[in-house]
């Protein structure tokens, strides 16, 4: 079953305004880096909606045919205006259009398909009928679509008639706090009829902190791949891929003393001071950045007398 998994602030306020967005049938424009689930949030949107029982018909804008793109999306008559070929937009008729990366949308073709977002209607190659179908429209981009059409490159009008309502999927580095949730999902996922595997407290830090630049389809192919490879395992830092080790690691010492010494306390005061503001006075994640316990970090607050 699809299903959108959290705990962070970002993602149980999403959660929570799923269903109002779902039952509703104005277009959403959902932004997101590569991996951070939008196509998951469409596809849940749609299965939330009463078109449910309708097919959802996804269309990759970037990979349209060129030469024949009209044709591909809303079909062409014959000479004498018979239907010949029913595009995907048609094709889609009481259901959801998942139009992934809007962006790519051919610019010659945008006014078009505008008309038909508008008025659920468009006339075919071939034919002076009007051919109309009720879908809804869910577009996914991984860009600043604002910014396209500031450069020319994406029609306003289209952008603002898909971005009724906008909604953003946060990046995995700014939801830490889901990782651990998101391990144990996939690595139960894909142990298979194997023992899951485990993370030691140090590994862990190192997943804590690592920045995920491929989300959680990054997440999800890393704990496939951990379980295919060590079963049943307690893994250590030493046996993550080497990009998830911190940048030192390989040194002998986490930190270089220098020749004029250190004054330790200060050290930690500043390091629990830079750890809360990383996770905005989020305590339990401000203590995974440290590799600490929460209460050893509230311990330490009120040792340097830091508001509790």
């Amino acid at each position: 079953m699809n299903k959108i998994l959290g705990e962070s602030p970002q993602i149980t306020h999403l959660l929570r305004t799923i269903p109002m967005i779902a039952v509703s049938d104005v277009s959403v424009l959902i932004y997101g880096e590569t991996g951070t689930g939008k196509e998951l949030l469409a596809q849940v949107l749609h299965l939330e909606s009463r078109r449910s029982d309708k097919p959802i018909v996804t269309i990759n804008c970037a990979a349209l045919p060129l030469e024949s793109v009209e044709a591909d999306l809303f079909g062409c008559c014959d000479d004498e205006g018979k239907l010949q070929r029913r595009g995907r937009l048609l094709a889609a008729d009481g259901g959801t259009v998942f139009l992934d990366e809007v962006d790519a949308l051919p610019k010659e073709i945008q006014a078009k398909v505008l008309r038909f977002i508008e008025a659920g209607e468009c006339q075919l190659q071939g034919s002076h009928k009007l051919h109309l179908a009720d879908v809804r429209i869910l577009a996914v981009t991984s860009v600043d679509l604002q910014a396209e059409v500031t450069a020319g490159h994406f029609r306003a009008d289209l952008f603002y008639r898909l971005q009724v309502v906008p909604i953003t999927m946060p990046p995995l580095r700014e939801r830490s706090e889901d990782i651990g949730l998101l391990l144990r999902h996939f690595g139960h996922n894909f142990a298979g009829n194997n023992a899951v595997v485990r993370y030691s407290k140090q590994a862990e830090h190192c997943l804590y902190t690592y920045a995920w630049p491929g989300n959680i389809r990054e997440l999800a192919n890393f704990c496939q791949r951990m379980a295919l490879l060590n079963p049943g395992k307690i893994l250590q830092p030493e046996d993550l891929p080497i990009e998830m080790m911190p940048e030192s690691a390989a040194n002998k010492h986490l930190f270089t003393l220098p020749p004029t010494g250190i004054k330790l306390a200060q050290v930690e005061l500043d390091l629990i001071e830079q750890a809360l503001e990383m996770a905005a006075g989020n305590r339990s994640r401000a203590a995974r950045l440290l590799g600490i316990s929460r209460d050893t970090l509230l311990y330490r607050m009120q040792k340097y007398s830091l508001e509790p």
